[in-house]
């Protein structure tokens, strides 16, 4: 079995006068064949953790002490693991879109794995998991994102894909991915490269979505 993991950096706001709004929005695909060594890597750090930190059940990478996140980087970028992203300047965005965040985040979603499937970066002939990190509460809105990827990859690929919508305390590879498409955000966001090199020799695609 295949394994995605999702997560996303940055915020969908489109409001550039709020403090908070980021300039980019990046979506982060993590395949693995066998998710136990991501698991581990996750594991392992947090055991490291000093004392006062251990309380924390999951990893956060906009939270951690720069150690920390070096530490998770350094141990993925050892693994046998794919990464895959895409990012998005939402100054470029169409206008319809902006109103329809959640379409949006589909519509990015969906690209990436058309992409997969096309360029058959993993192989599409046997099960896939993709596991994306909770960002809604809303059952709506993750039943959707779930029928419409089903939907789109089953109408234009043909290929047998579960869809899991699952926290990062729930699903250990999640924290892994987080640090991943934190680091990418990084790059884009604020032009620090310092985390993304760390995991860039694990990167086989890497594009915006409005050129």
């Amino acid at each position: 079995m295949t394994y995605i993991f999702l997560d996303e950096s940055g915020d969908l706001g489109f409001n550039f006068k709020k403090k908070r709004t980021t300039k980019y929005f990046v979506i982060t695909f993590l395949f693995v064949l066998n998710k136990r060594p991501i698991e581990k890597c996750i594991r392992n750090v947090h055991r490291g953790l000093r004392k006062k930190h251990k309380k924390i059940s999951t990893l956060h990478a906009f939270r951690e002490e720069s150690i920390t996140r070096r530490r998770v980087l350094k141990l993925l970028s050892k693994r046998d693991c794919v990464i895959m992203t895409i990012y998005l300047n939402k100054q470029k965005v169409y206008t319809n879109l902006k109103e329809e965040k959640a379409v949006l985040y589909n519509y990015v979603s969906n690209i990436l794995l058309d992409r997969i499937c096309s360029k058959k970066i993993i192989p599409i002939n046997e099960k896939i998991k993709l596991i994306a990190s909770r960002r809604e509460t809303n059952k709506f809105l993750n039943k959707n994102f779930k029928s419409y990827l089903e939907k789109q990859v089953g109408d234009n690929h043909k290929i047998n894909l579960e869809i899991l919508i699952k926290t990062p305390a729930e699903e250990k590879s999640l924290q892994a991915v987080d640090f991943i498409s934190w680091s990418i955000f990084r790059k884009y966001e604020y032009g620090d490269k310092y985390y993304y090199d760390l995991i860039k020799n694990k990167i086989v695609e890497e594009n915006p979505l409005f050129p």
